[in-house]
């Protein structure tokens, strides 16, 4: 049994297109059933270090929830939704806004960079330009954290003394969006500005004189240490562009807590939709090659205010094979034509930069740790079709480490950065599988690999993706 719409997970820019699309609707009505989810709230959660393909599945659930809640992380992480030939970025608005009657809340885990240049402004204006409603069904939380353009310039200039001062290879590799500053001055406390200050102009004007002041002293050494030049921040200019920021979406940002609250009592379902993944989780991920939040279902309660208990259902999402963006281990990478062919049949360069990610064989050592992590009550496994024409396959499921075999993952990104995966071999399969649509179709060593996943990790795998499309999405 299959669904019908396209979507791919990336940590890149993609740019929206210019032309109206109906919004999707839901359908398949036992689809709650047979992913075992009919009763209370769930969360869609990455299990590798991303671009898994989770957003595919939370739009696919979003048509049977009432709301989307966006609960970690900032425009550095981003799905791109394909509706037939047309396209959606979506990098901080929810993916339920593709559903008119959903509603949609960036809660006050995830930090906003409210620019109409680069961010959520520019997601609103070029949604609706394509005939997307946005009004009340977008809510932003008054307790969500300014990304402010200064923490886009302390981003970039940390990066690179990081890299100019410190070992070869151990600059973290941002996206240079300012996440990383943002959800550092939220634990400063002093130097944080939030979204409904936006909304005061002045307590802000107060704020920003105060915190530009600090700001500037600390860029313009970083400046002078990386050689780079540095133009000290305006703190009117920075004022004037907030405070209209502000204006630009006062209808949207409100008490995002007791607005929760509310949907909750009222006997409403909620959809956590996590970004990043949870290898990248900034206490459990492969420290410090990791964003800046929580981002495995743990992160649910402090990022919305909802107690987890609340959350019934947890699905997790991990490709066949494992890819990662950026700097950090990764055990199982394969810097051969294997690696390259993975990563030339499962599309797997950033949208818009082209940049190519690393790309390797499942490490289900790796995937079992992050099953556990999040407490998953199922498991989709996407990209299978990418292995097609492989044989053989291989899984890893342990590591060799400083002369002993480990069975466990090992998050300390130093010790990771040593192992040797041991490895399992499979029999691999053959053929164009993407057109497949029952289960029992599937080539029977590709039903064999899937079956080694659910018994390795401990999980029921309830869903398949032989591609990035609703149609190509089987359900067991």
């Amino acid at each position: 049994m299959t669904l019908g719409l396209d979507q791919k997970m990336n940590n890149d820019d993609a740019d929206l297109e210019s032309s109206t699309v109906a919004p999707p609707t839901g359908g398949q009505a036992d689809l709650l059933h047979r992913m075992g989810l009919e009763a209370g709230h769930a969360a869609v959660v990455g299990l590798q270090w991303g671009d898994e393909g989770k957003g595919q599945i939370v739009d696919q659930l979003a048509g049977h929830f009432d709301a989307v809640v966006r609960y970690n992380g900032g425009n550095n992480a981003g799905h791109s939704v394909h509706i037939g030939q047309e396209k959606f970025a979506l990098h901080l608005v929810p993916s339920g806004i593709l559903y008119p009657d959903k509603l949609n809340i960036v809660s006050n885990g995830v930090v906003v960079d409210p620019s109409p240049d680069t961010g959520i402004l520019k997601e609103i204006t070029g949604l609706r330009n394509r005939g997307v409603l946005i009004g009340e069904n977008l809510r932003i939380s008054d307790r969500a954290h300014v990304v402010m353009p200064y923490h886009k310039v302390q981003d970039a200039l940390y990066d690179e003394a990081v890299a100019h001062t410190w070992e070869s290879g151990t600059a973290i590799g941002t996206t240079g969006r300012g996440i990383g500053p943002c959800y550092a001055d939220k634990a400063l406390r002093t130097t944080a500005i939030r979204m409904g200050e936006l909304l005061d102009p002045d307590r802000l004007r107060e704020k920003i004189n105060r915190v530009v002041t600090i700001k500037n002293v600390l860029l313009s050494a970083l400046a002078e240490h990386c050689g780079r030049p540095f133009d000290p921040f305006d703190p009117q200019v920075l004022l004037e562009q907030a405070v209209a920021q502000g204006q630009n979406l006062k209808s949207h940002v409100t008490d995002t807590f007791q607005l929760l609250h509310n949907t909750v009592m009222a006997g409403k379902r909620v959809l956590f939709e996590g970004a990043n993944a949870a290898l990248l989780d900034i206490d459990h991920g492969t420290y410090p090659f990791v964003t800046s939040s929580s981002t495995s279902s743990l992160g649910v309660g402090p990022g919305t205010g909802l107690p987890v208990q609340t959350m019934k259902n947890v699905i997790g999402v991990a490709k066949a094979y494992t890819s990662r963006v950026g700097g950090g281990p990764h055990p199982t990478e394969l810097q051969d034509e294997v690696g390259e062919h993975i990563r030339n049949v499962g599309k797997e360069f950033g949208t818009t930069t082209g940049r190519p990610r690393r790309c390797g064989w499942l490490d289900l050592t790796a995937v079992r740790y992050s099953v556990r992590l999040n407490g998953c009550t199922a498991m989709v496994c996407t990209g299978l079709s990418v292995l097609a024409g492989l044989d053989p396959l291989k899984v890893c499921v342990g590591y060799r480490y400083g002369g002993r075999k480990s069975e466990n993952f090992l998050p300390d990104a130093d010790v990771l950065a040593q192992a040797e995966p041991i490895y399992e071999q499979l029999e691999g399969f053959s053929g164009v599988i993407g057109d497949i649509q029952d289960y029992r179709d599937l080539p029977a060593p590709a039903r064999a690999y899937i079956d080694r996943v659910e018994r390795f990790v401990g999980v029921p795998v309830r869903v398949v993706c032989v591609g990035p499309r609703r149609d190509q999405t089987i359900l067991r």
